[in-house]
């Protein structure tokens, strides 16, 4: 629940910033920006919080604690490649592949009980997380890939009817 709220408010503080102060931005570059914060957020929780990250890794695979790191790495790498364009669609395409590859550790989370971020509340999380794993890939996907790939002058439109 914690990402949504940091993904959500930091998008709509950027935007604002963004719409009435800086007018810099571009939607595309604030939606990156805002889900760059999210990854940093959980991305630095890997190296504070492992014990409750061990707990969610599958038994039969080896060195949790180093998985626990290297992803936490990785998220935090991928926050950065969002912000540097010439990156941004590679890191776009490793993130989606890299969400769907924990979702099974949030399942196994859940059906544990672990104590982080709702999955304390066990399977029925699941109905919450599951979809929320499939957001981060959509938004992702859109402000990553879709909106880079967009026509230009499609793209000039979206922007002046944003500011």
């Amino acid at each position: 629940m914690s990402t949504l709220i940091v993904l959500i408010f930091s998008f709509g503080i950027l935007w604002l910033l963004n719409t009435y102060a800086l007018r810099r931005f571009n939607f595309e570059e604030i939606g990156r920006a805002s889900l760059a914060l999210m990854l940093l957020f959980t991305g630095t929780a890997h190296f504070y919080k492992t014990d409750e990250m061990v707990q969610m890794m599958p038994e039969f695979l080896p060195n949790k604690l180093q998985w626990v790191y290297l992803t936490g790495v990785v998220e935090v790498a991928a926050a950065v490649g969002l912000l540097l364009t010439k990156t941004v669609q590679w890191t776009s395409i490793g993130l989606i592949l890299f969400f769907l590859a924990i979702l099974p550790a949030n399942i196994i989370g859940s059906l544990k009980k672990v104590e982080l971020g709702g999955m304390e509340n066990g399977p029925v999380y699941l109905y919450f997380r599951i979809p929320l794993q499939f957001l981060f890939i959509g938004w992702t996907y859109y402000f990553g890939i879709y909106l880079r790939e967009m026509p230009l002058k499609k793209k000039l439109h979206t922007n002046t009817s944003n500011s």
